[in-house]
């Protein structure tokens, strides 16, 4: 099996992993860090809004199974493209909109599905997604891996990660992983 990896930052990491990590052809979904200044900063300091970083998922996926082009597809369906630095109630430059490409491949790709995105209309507005290559990327703590599954209950997760994902696994059902769907 040939695996490729994505980076992709959509506001808060919990709703992107929460979701992304039941698509078939996905090997591995990590929250991290990306973007910024500060060698392996902490969330904290991520938070604090003085690092650069984005809140950031690493994806390793089999593109035999799933293509980047249906990968970057489902993300935009996961977060707001239009609004810069902001996600719902959670603002600052850590929630930005942002894909990290690994490859020459990958910036064109995702340059054709954001065209494609915004000419379809659906977020009504135009995309601020940032487009770049990827930089150093900083795994998160272990407390925010395949945090939404940990945590179901917290609020934050009731109120805005499982409405988003249960919204994404209704949509996507055909391409979740048997035990997802």
């Amino acid at each position: 099996m040939t695996t490729e990896t994505a980076t992709l930052g959509g506001g808060c990491f919990w709703c992107i992993e929460g979701a992304l990590r039941h698509v078939q052809g996905v090997t591995r979904v990590e929250s991290g860090y990306a973007g910024g200044h500060v060698p392996n900063p902490t969330y904290e300091q991520v938070c604090g809004k003085q690092t650069g970083h984005a809140e950031v998922v690493r994806v390793d996926f089999d593109p035999e199974v799933l293509s980047y082009a249906d990968l970057l597809r489902m993300f935009f369906t996961l977060h707001d493209p239009t609004t810069k630095d902001r996600q719902g109630n959670d603002v600052g430059p850590q929630y930005r909109s942002i894909i990290m490409t690994h490859s020459p491949e990958q910036a064109e790709t995702a340059r054709a599905v954001m065209a494609e995105i915004e000419a379809a209309g659906i977020w009504g507005g135009r995309l601020v997604t940032e487009l770049v290559p990827a930089t150093e990327y900083w795994p998160g703590e272990a407390e925010h891996q395949d945090y939404f599954a940990r945590n179901p209950w917290s609020g934050y997760c009731r109120v805005v990660v499982a409405p988003k994902v249960a919204k994404f696994r209704k949509q996507f059902a055909a391409r979740l992983k048997a035990q997802a769907a």
